[in-house]
């Protein structure tokens, strides 16, 4: 009999100075918590819960976004990761395959003046990340 084709529970991706684990593991019985690393040369960051974004787009796969940095008047700085959809088959309590994809560092340009809010306001950076995508077994 095949071992069964999962979906990964957790990536570990590096590039361009960028390191970043997302996991999405269960905890106790109950649905998995997301839980996102970013390292990069100015930022070593850990986020959870709520402060994870998680949007799943049609033809594209899961976006994973967080806020890595705010000021108060002159906007913010996400990073987004791009999932695409893997399958695994398991063959023991931890199951990869290498995979490649991309992160988004977008700075959100801010003003407090409103005159200065004309013009783009998005600016991105898009990096290409390479990896592991992992289905990680839970007892």
């Amino acid at each position: 009999m095949a071992n069964p084709s999962v979906a990964p529970n957790q990536w570990d991706l590096a590039g361009a100075g960028i390191r970043v684990r997302y996991s999405n593991l269960p905890l106790l019985g109950l649905a998995g918590v997301t839980h996102l690393l970013y390292q990069d040369g100015t930022h070593n960051q850990r986020f959870s819960g709520d402060q994870v974004r998680v949007v799943t787009v049609p033809d594209l796969g899961t976006f994973v976004s967080v806020t890595i940095q705010t000021t108060v008047d002159m906007g913010s700085t996400t990073f987004s990761l791009l999932l695409p959809q893997t399958n695994i088959v398991q063959q023991g309590p931890v199951s990869s395959v290498p995979i490649s994809t991309q992160g988004v560092i977008t700075h959100h340009s801010g003003s407090i003046v409103p005159p200065l809010l004309h013009g783009q306001h998005e600016f991105y950076n898009v990096v290409a990340l390479y990896g592991t995508a992992s289905h990680v077994l839970v007892a």
